[in-house]
């Protein structure tokens, strides 16, 4: 089974690349080189061609290439879910960020319905210790590659809450008002709540059968104060806290995910190091083996430092699942060595940094 598949890249004025051209041939793809050579940059760039901010999160203006900041421009051509497609997204000057797709402008959104990229970075690594904001967002994401109009849902949910957010801090006691917008709140809510709920059983589904060296995560959405039957009339009843509070204190904002290590019956919060890792690349697995079950093409999938932090069983059972899939999993490490057990079934590009400018070779 082919995957979806990133055929070129080229990067304009883009981070440390002020010209870098890439051509993949659909096998997984091994990028090696020393901190801060520019690898990541280049998994940064492929992370734009889905939905959203990329890994970074990073502002449309801060990926521009410095001193220069002329803006940026990434071009590619793409193994799409229905035929092959041009996508091009770039920023001029201090203008929005503009997508086009095959030479038509397109939205974000419109990006998850051509590609679905999905990524880990070392800044996961704290992912089940830190506040839950991370764990919705990771969340989200994994929601988002199996529902692309998620992402209209939230922000459709979190444009009205910031109206009835500057209601509650105006002290605004308009109840026509809050209605209207608590509605629509509730509306989007419903979405919102659905979305996370059958991607958390599609990644459970996921993760049963035979074993492998990853650990099952076993998900459990948890809503504070024990969560809401009817947002709207939550929101009603709740006003008056929420007013002194200065901000909406339920709803799907609100959510954290919990995870256990199903065969330990260990909290991962409580995990080591090493099992926490463990446990976010079994639901990156779990996410693209379920995707490639639901769309018959396994996603693009980044994995950014991934292997230093295996040792050397875990990394070639890694890679062996990874090529199971048929995925293009573009990945970085700082040594080739890392990367020995894909022997041919990879691709090899080899990053090196000289005075800022960033230089792939293959």
């Amino acid at each position: 089974m082919a995957g979806l598949a990133i055929r070129s890249l080229m990067l304009s004025q883009f981070r440390s690349h002020r010209l870098t051209r890439l051509v993949f041939d659909g096998r997984p793809v091994a990028i090696h080189g020393p901190n801060g050579a520019g690898k990541t940059n280049i998994l940064e760039a492929i992370s734009l061609l889905s939905p959203g901010r990329g890994l970074r999160r990073a502002g449309a203006d801060d990926l521009a290439r410095r001193p220069d900041a002329l803006g940026w421009k990434l071009t590619s051509e793409v193994d799409g879910l229905d035929a092959p497609h041009e996508v091009v997204t770039f920023v001029e000057g201090t203008d929005a960020r503009v997508v086009r797709i095959d030479g038509k402008a397109a939205t974000q959104a419109m990006l998850g319905r051509v590609l679905r990229v999905l990524w880990l970075v070392p800044a996961m690594d704290r992912l089940w210790i830190e506040a839950a904001e991370g764990r919705r967002r990771f969340l989200d994401r994994m929601t988002l590659s199996f529902t692309p109009e998620h992402g209209e849902a939230v922000l459709s949910y979190d444009k009205a809450m910031r109206e009835r957010n500057r209601m509650l801090k105006d002290q605004v006691r308009d109840a026509h008002w809050y209605g209207v917008i608590e509605a629509r709140m509730a509306e989007a809510a419903a979405q919102i709540d659905a979305n996370r709920a059958a991607a958390v059983a599609r990644l459970a589904a996921a993760q049963e059968g035979p074993e492998t060296v990853f650990p099952r995560a076993d998900l459990s959405l948890v809503h504070p104060e024990g969560g809401y039957v009817d947002l709207a009339l939550a929101l009603a009843e709740g006003r008056a806290r929420d007013m002194a509070a200065g901000r909406t204190l339920q709803g799907p904002h609100r959510l954290d995910m919990a995870a256990v290590f199903a065969s330990k019956g260990v909290e991962a919060a409580q995990c080591s190091t090493g099992e926490q890792k463990a446990l976010l690349i079994s639901l990156i697995l779990a996410n693209a083996r379920a995707l490639a079950a639901d769309l018959g093409r396994a996603p693009v999938v980044l994995l950014d430092e991934v292997a230093a932090h295996l040792d050397a069983d875990r990394r070639a059972a890694l890679y062996d699942e990874i090529c199971a899939l048929g995925a293009q999993a573009v990945m970085t490490g700082t040594e080739p060595a890392l990367f020995d057990t894909l022997g041919g079934r990879a691709q090899s590009l080899s990053v090196t940094e000289d005075g800022g400018v960033s230089e792939v070779r293959e």
